[in-house]
């Protein structure tokens, strides 16, 4: 198995002094079925099937808030986005694709991530990010087609002007629904030019990275505002008179106060409105969060004044999202809203760990347990999956300004409880790189281990808090003869980058360590004497779950008994939504095996010859990696019997998402110990 071609790289930003990092990332984990690079998988499609049919049944009517505004341009010309990172670019780039009569500007200091964003070299991956990018940023050619489903034996429904003859005598005359689409020109683009953005913007959104403080007062557990405090004064200074300043970043609460302290300050004599709008995002099926949200929450102030500039942001969402799942609150509420839903998660992960490590000393399964307990109407399935514990930027962060706000407050309690969130998530990961130790005769000198998995989930690049890199430290104190590590959605020369520069360069093999990272799970993988599963990803998987191995019972997708994404006609009017248009895009694509079946897309923006990914030794590499079939809608998967063929004896492999069967992996002479489980060693 090879890592896609398409998954980009991050660069790693060693400054602490930029007026914007990297921006905060949609990290909350999500247990259900997420996506395929390559195919879009049953999230991403049902999301667009809720856009095309459920909630286009919303917009049958010519006065639907979207056309309205559309009609009137809803007052709102320029969206300016600072921060171009995992927030603020899929945000800006759904808020471009749905909202034409709308330029939406993303702006970032950074001048090679805003280069990346203007090409097909992505700074980030995120599944469906692409196609919306290529009608937002590109523009797209004027098309039309029929108002029917296509006939798979057919190419006659896709554009009427390459075949309206044999639609003509394949319909024996008979009258059909055409829909004409218009041409897009671009409405997304990417700059430098930050104060000239924010002078234009009638809403400026702040996606600035808000990490922990690791230094002063509150290090370790309060936010660092750096960032967006620079971003503010930036704001005050240039902002044109009655603009909209909208917290996307994830802020302590009353953080509103400090912008609005800070806007007095620079224009004493100017009003401006401050909303809170956090993001409810997770890496890997951020498109699918934006495209098709639970909620939108929107705080404002409790003025007149306040509830005008909600109204205004509201619609701008409600030009593809219904109103009811617009909730507007005041300021504080939201902003705590979110620290609030990502501690409830993580609070639930670790409640699920700590279970497990119960079932290994008694016997019993967590899988089952899970089952059971999630069956209950009151609990739910979600997030019942036990592991090594969750990672990314956002929920150690977000616990840990829950656990400072509670302090501040004088709620000693309150802070302990959450506090003990993290310390089982720590716990966690411990336990099961012991239990791993343990099982190689409590040494792993001169031995070497392979590490799946070094995104803290799948389908993501974002490595920030990474499990897997945590687990990697631990194992180094044994001093192991190597460490290979493989994920197949990150770039090798990043992974080692990263490690290199938060553990140490002479960690690295090329320094005389014991750590590679390998582009090749195979090659990672051989002649080790074990395999540690980090990262859930459907690759590594054995076989599809059973019922035993899930929490509890899939609802049944919708897409479930298909053979690939529905196709939405018959519209229910001759003007359909963007999301409509899109979900036939992938319903053709994939019944037919064409690109563009629609032929909308403009040409793709050419790199320069400087462009280190399209040639030079990175654009061969990048060449001859490929992860996934583009045949079918199967993930390539790991051939186990392969990989378990050249481990050393005995063969061991300690699952730490889950993701394997131990019957089968059993069959291939390999020892399994996974998480919540009693494994080869007998109970704990």
């Amino acid at each position: 198995m090879y890592r896609h071609p398409s998954i980009p790289s991050s660069n790693i930003d060693a400054s602490e002094d930029g007026l914007l990092d990297s921006s905060t990332a949609p990290t909350t984990p999500d247990g259900s079925l997420s996506f395929s690079p390559v195919l879009q998988a049953l999230k991403l499609q049902d999301a667009l099937e809720d856009a095309a049919s459920g909630w286009g049944k919303q917009r049958t009517s010519s006065t639907s808030l979207g056309a309205a505004m559309r009609a009137s341009g809803g007052g709102v010309k320029n969206i300016c986005c600072i921060g171009a990172g995992y927030v603020g670019g899929p945000t800006a780039a759904v808020m471009a694709f749905q909202n034409p009569h709308i330029d939406v500007t993303v702006v970032d200091r950074d001048p090679v991530r805003i280069k990346q964003w203007k090409t097909k070299h992505l700074p980030i991956y995120e599944p469906g990010l692409h196609e919306i990018l290529r009608i937002a940023r590109d523009g797209s050619k004027a098309c039309s087609f029929y108002n029917e489903a296509t006939r798979s034996d057919s190419l006659d429904s896709m554009s009427s002007a390459s075949s309206s003859t044999s639609e003509c005598e394949s319909q024996c005359g008979d009258h059909r629904d055409e829909i004409a689409i218009q041409a897009r020109v671009p409405n997304l683009f990417f700059s430098t030019e930050i104060s000239k953005t924010i002078s234009e913007a009638d809403i400026v959104l702040i996606a600035v990275n808000t990490p922990t403080k690791m230094r002063g007062m509150g290090s370790g557990k309060a936010t660092d505002v750096t960032a967006l405090e620079a971003v503010t004064r930036e704001i005050a200074i240039h902002a044109k008179p009655g603009a909209i300043l909208v917290e996307k970043s994830t802020v302590p609460c009353r953080t509103a106060e400090l912008i609005q302290d800070t806007l007095k300050v620079h224009r004493p004599t100017q009003s401006f409105e401050v909303l809170s709008n956090p993001e409810f995002l997770a890496a890997g099926t951020a498109i699918t969060d934006l495209l098709s949200p639970d909620r939108v929450i929107i705080g404002s102030s409790s003025t007149s004044a306040g509830h005008r500039a909600a109204e205004t942001l509201a619609s701008v969402y409600g030009s593809w999202v219904p109103r009811n799942r617009i909730v507007t609150m005041n300021t504080w509420s939201s902003e705590l809203s979110k620290l609030v839903a990502n501690a409830m998660l993580a609070q639930r992960i670790s409640s699920i760990n700590s279970i497990s490590a119960i079932c290994e000393a008694t016997g019993a399964d967590i899988s089952e347990v899970a089952q059971s307990v999630g069956m209950d109407p009151r609990i739910g399935d979600k997030y019942l999956k036990a592991g090594i514990g969750f990672g990314g930027s956002c929920f150690r962060k977000d616990v840990l300004s829950l656990v400072y706000l509670a302090e501040s407050l004088g709620l000693h309690e309150v802070a302990e409880y959450w506090t003990s969130v993290l310390s089982v998530n720590v716990w966690q990961r411990e336990r099961f790189v012991r239990r791993a130790v343990r099982c190689l005769n409590n040494t792993i000198v001169g031995k070497k281990l392979a590490i799946l998995g070094y995104a803290f989930k799948k389908d993501t690049n974002d490595t920030r808090e990474s499990p897997a890199l945590e687990c990697i430290k631990i194992l180094l104190e044994d001093c192991p003869r190597e460490l290979a590590v493989f994920d197949p959605c990150c770039d090798p020369a990043t992974v080692k980058a990263e490690i290199g520069k938060l553990v140490g360069k002479e960690v690295l093999k090329e320094n005389g360590g014991s750590i590679e990272v390998y582009p090749d799970a195979y090659a990672a993988c051989t002649d080790a004497h074990a395999v540690l599963i980090m990262t859930e990803c459907d690759e590594f998987k054995t076989s599809p779950p059973s019922s035993s191995s899930s929490p509890t019972p899939a609802p049944k997708s919708k897409t479930a008994s298909k053979k690939g994404p529905f196709d939405p006609r018959p519209f229910a009017r001759l003007e359909p939504t963007e999301c409509e248009i899109l979900q036939l895009q992938k319903s053709l694509t994939f019944t037919f095996a064409v690109d563009d079946p629609l032929q909308r897309f403009e040409a793709e923006p050419e790199c320069g010859e400087e462009c280190g990914l399209c040639g030079g030794e990175m654009g061969d590499e990048l060449e001859k990696t490929v992860v996934l079939s583009k045949e079918g809608d199967t993930r390539d998967k790991l051939d186990w019997a392969r990989i378990a063929y050249h481990l050393q004896k005995p063969k061991w492999v300690f699952d730490g998402r889950g993701v394997v069967d131990a019957d089968e992996m059993r069959g291939l002479g390999v020892r399994v110990e996974g998480i919540g489980r009693v494994g080869w060693g007998g109970r704990r």
